[in-house]
Protein backbone atom coordinates (compact mmCIF):
# COMPACT_ATOMS: atom_id res chain seq x y z
CA UNK A 1 0.00 0.00 0.00
CA UNK A 2 2.81 2.44 0.69
CA UNK A 3 4.47 1.83 -2.60
CA UNK A 4 0.88 2.66 -4.18
CA UNK A 5 0.89 5.89 -2.13
CA UNK A 6 4.31 6.64 -3.30
CA UNK A 7 3.31 6.27 -6.80
CA UNK A 8 0.44 8.21 -6.53
CA UNK A 9 2.29 11.27 -5.09
CA UNK A 10 4.63 11.04 -7.42
CA UNK A 11 2.41 11.07 -10.24
CA UNK A 12 0.40 13.71 -9.03
CA UNK A 13 2.12 16.17 -6.79
CA UNK A 14 5.44 16.16 -8.34
CA UNK A 15 4.71 15.39 -11.87
CA UNK A 16 1.28 17.05 -12.57
CA UNK A 17 -0.15 13.57 -14.67
CA UNK A 18 -3.56 13.95 -12.33
CA UNK A 19 -5.28 15.75 -14.72
CA UNK A 20 -9.10 16.52 -14.34
CA UNK A 21 -9.96 12.77 -16.13
CA UNK A 22 -7.08 11.00 -14.84
CA UNK A 23 -8.90 12.11 -11.09
CA UNK A 24 -12.02 10.82 -11.97
CA UNK A 25 -10.88 6.88 -11.92
CA UNK A 26 -10.51 6.36 -7.99
CA UNK A 27 -13.50 8.31 -7.52
CA UNK A 28 -15.56 6.23 -9.44
CA UNK A 29 -13.05 3.04 -8.21
CA UNK A 30 -14.16 4.22 -4.75
CA UNK A 31 -17.87 3.87 -5.01
CA UNK A 32 -17.76 -0.15 -5.91
CA UNK A 33 -15.42 0.01 -3.08
CA UNK A 34 -17.50 1.62 -0.46
CA UNK A 35 -20.99 -0.13 -2.26
CA UNK A 36 -19.44 -3.80 -0.84
CA UNK A 37 -18.47 -2.27 2.33
CA UNK A 38 -22.11 -0.92 3.11
CA UNK A 39 -23.34 -4.33 1.85
CA UNK A 40 -21.36 -6.48 3.87
CA UNK A 41 -22.23 -4.76 6.93
CA UNK A 42 -26.02 -4.39 6.23
CA UNK A 43 -25.42 -8.52 5.96
CA UNK A 44 -23.79 -8.82 9.55
CA UNK A 45 -26.51 -6.62 10.75
CA UNK A 46 -29.33 -8.32 8.94
CA UNK A 47 -27.70 -12.20 10.40
CA UNK A 48 -27.54 -10.07 13.67
CA UNK A 49 -31.01 -9.02 13.42
CA UNK A 50 -32.75 -12.56 12.10
CA UNK A 51 -30.91 -14.27 14.99
CA UNK A 52 -32.52 -12.21 17.72
CA UNK A 53 -36.06 -11.36 16.58
CA UNK A 54 -36.79 -14.81 15.41
CA UNK A 55 -34.19 -17.10 17.66
CA UNK A 56 -34.40 -20.99 16.63
CA UNK A 57 -34.38 -23.63 18.79
CA UNK A 58 -30.60 -24.64 18.36
CA UNK A 59 -29.84 -21.39 20.46
CA UNK A 60 -32.54 -21.82 22.78
CA UNK A 61 -34.89 -19.96 21.42
CA UNK A 62 -33.92 -17.19 23.29
CA UNK A 63 -31.60 -14.39 22.96
CA UNK A 64 -28.82 -13.61 23.86
CA UNK A 65 -28.05 -17.65 24.22
CA UNK A 66 -28.68 -19.19 27.11
CA UNK A 67 -25.34 -18.72 28.80
CA UNK A 68 -23.73 -16.02 26.86
CA UNK A 69 -22.99 -12.95 29.43
CA UNK A 70 -23.64 -9.65 27.54
CA UNK A 71 -21.84 -6.43 27.55
CA UNK A 72 -23.67 -3.03 29.10
CA UNK A 73 -24.21 -0.87 26.35
CA UNK A 74 -23.88 2.51 28.46
CA UNK A 75 -19.67 1.71 29.25
CA UNK A 76 -17.44 1.16 26.32
CA UNK A 77 -19.94 0.78 23.48
CA UNK A 78 -21.97 4.26 24.41
CA UNK A 79 -18.37 5.94 24.78
CA UNK A 80 -17.47 4.66 21.23
CA UNK A 81 -20.66 6.34 19.24
CA UNK A 82 -19.95 9.92 19.65
CA UNK A 83 -16.20 8.89 18.77
CA UNK A 84 -16.40 8.37 15.37
CA UNK A 85 -19.30 10.94 14.76
CA UNK A 86 -16.98 13.65 16.37
CA UNK A 87 -13.93 12.21 13.95
CA UNK A 88 -16.90 12.62 11.14
CA UNK A 89 -16.94 16.28 11.87
CA UNK A 90 -13.11 16.83 12.13
CA UNK A 91 -12.13 15.00 8.67
CA UNK A 92 -15.25 17.14 7.36
CA UNK A 93 -13.89 20.34 9.41
CA UNK A 94 -10.47 19.63 7.69
CA UNK A 95 -12.06 19.25 3.82
CA UNK A 96 -13.60 23.04 4.55
CA UNK A 97 -10.63 24.09 5.55
CA UNK A 98 -8.68 23.18 2.39
CA UNK A 99 -11.37 24.76 0.51
CA UNK A 100 -11.08 27.97 2.11
CA UNK A 101 -6.84 27.92 1.48
CA UNK A 102 -6.54 27.23 5.74
CA UNK A 103 -4.05 24.57 5.43
CA UNK A 104 -3.10 24.63 9.00
CA UNK A 105 -6.61 24.45 10.36
CA UNK A 106 -7.06 21.45 7.95
CA UNK A 107 -4.08 19.84 9.67
CA UNK A 108 -5.11 20.62 13.26
CA UNK A 109 -8.51 19.43 12.21
CA UNK A 110 -6.72 15.97 10.74
CA UNK A 111 -4.71 15.53 13.91
CA UNK A 112 -7.95 15.69 15.64
CA UNK A 113 -9.29 13.10 13.51
CA UNK A 114 -6.44 10.35 13.61
CA UNK A 115 -6.21 10.75 17.78
CA UNK A 116 -10.07 10.78 17.86
CA UNK A 117 -10.02 7.09 15.44
CA UNK A 118 -6.88 5.83 17.80
CA UNK A 119 -9.08 6.31 20.81
CA UNK A 120 -12.05 4.76 19.51
CA UNK A 121 -9.65 1.98 18.20
CA UNK A 122 -8.47 1.70 21.27
CA UNK A 123 -11.64 1.16 23.20
CA UNK A 124 -12.67 -1.58 20.43
CA UNK A 125 -9.56 -2.93 21.70
CA UNK A 126 -10.58 -2.59 25.21
CA UNK A 127 -14.29 -4.18 24.39
CA UNK A 128 -13.07 -6.96 22.77
CA UNK A 129 -10.65 -7.60 25.93
CA UNK A 130 -13.74 -7.70 28.38
CA UNK A 131 -16.41 -9.10 26.21
CA UNK A 132 -17.23 -12.64 27.79
CA UNK A 133 -17.57 -14.54 25.23
CA UNK A 134 -15.70 -15.56 22.08
CA UNK A 135 -16.14 -15.89 18.33
CA UNK A 136 -16.76 -19.40 18.99
CA UNK A 137 -20.03 -18.80 21.18
CA UNK A 138 -22.91 -19.44 18.96
CA UNK A 139 -24.33 -16.75 16.86
CA UNK A 140 -24.19 -14.14 19.00
CA UNK A 141 -20.66 -14.48 19.37
CA UNK A 142 -19.73 -14.88 15.69
CA UNK A 143 -21.92 -11.56 14.83
CA UNK A 144 -20.80 -9.22 17.22
CA UNK A 145 -16.96 -10.66 16.40
CA UNK A 146 -17.08 -10.36 12.65
CA UNK A 147 -18.96 -6.56 12.26
CA UNK A 148 -17.11 -5.11 15.18
CA UNK A 149 -13.64 -6.52 13.80
CA UNK A 150 -14.59 -5.49 10.26
CA UNK A 151 -15.23 -2.11 11.71
CA UNK A 152 -12.45 -1.62 13.61
CA UNK A 153 -10.25 -3.05 10.53
CA UNK A 154 -12.38 -0.31 8.52
CA UNK A 155 -10.84 2.06 11.01
CA UNK A 156 -7.60 1.33 10.93
CA UNK A 157 -7.14 1.67 7.25
CA UNK A 158 -9.10 4.52 7.49
CA UNK A 159 -6.70 6.34 10.14
CA UNK A 160 -3.36 4.95 7.52
CA UNK A 161 -5.34 7.05 4.58
CA UNK A 162 -5.92 9.76 7.67
CA UNK A 163 -1.83 9.51 8.39
CA UNK A 164 -1.14 10.18 4.78
CA UNK A 165 -3.42 12.92 4.04
CA UNK A 166 -2.30 14.46 7.50
CA UNK A 167 1.25 14.40 5.99
CA UNK A 168 0.15 15.65 2.68
CA UNK A 169 -1.60 18.31 3.83
CA UNK A 170 1.06 19.33 6.07
CA UNK A 171 3.77 19.58 3.23
CA UNK A 172 0.99 21.43 0.83
CA UNK A 173 0.16 18.86 -1.17
CA UNK A 174 -3.41 18.89 -1.24
CA UNK A 175 -5.05 22.09 -2.66
CA UNK A 176 -8.72 23.33 -3.37
CA UNK A 177 -8.80 21.61 -7.01
CA UNK A 178 -6.92 18.03 -5.51
CA UNK A 179 -7.76 16.70 -2.68
CA UNK A 180 -10.12 13.98 -3.97
CA UNK A 181 -8.89 11.08 -1.43
CA UNK A 182 -9.87 13.57 1.85
CA UNK A 183 -13.72 13.58 0.01
CA UNK A 184 -13.54 9.82 0.03
CA UNK A 185 -12.72 9.72 3.68
CA UNK A 186 -15.35 12.26 4.62
CA UNK A 187 -17.61 9.72 3.04
CA UNK A 188 -15.84 6.90 4.46
CA UNK A 189 -16.11 8.54 8.34
CA UNK A 190 -19.47 10.11 8.50
CA UNK A 191 -21.10 7.10 7.22
CA UNK A 192 -21.31 5.64 10.96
Amino acid sequence: MFVWWRDVLRESTLEGHHTKVVQLGPRYGSIPFIVSEVMFLFALFRASSHSSLAPTVEIGGIWPPKGIGVLDPWEIPFLNTPIPLSSGAAVTWAHHAILAGKEKRAVYALVATVSLALVSTGFQGMEYYQAPFTISDSIYGSTFSLATGFHGFHVLIGTLFLIVCGIRQYLGHLTKEHHGSKILLQIMFTKK
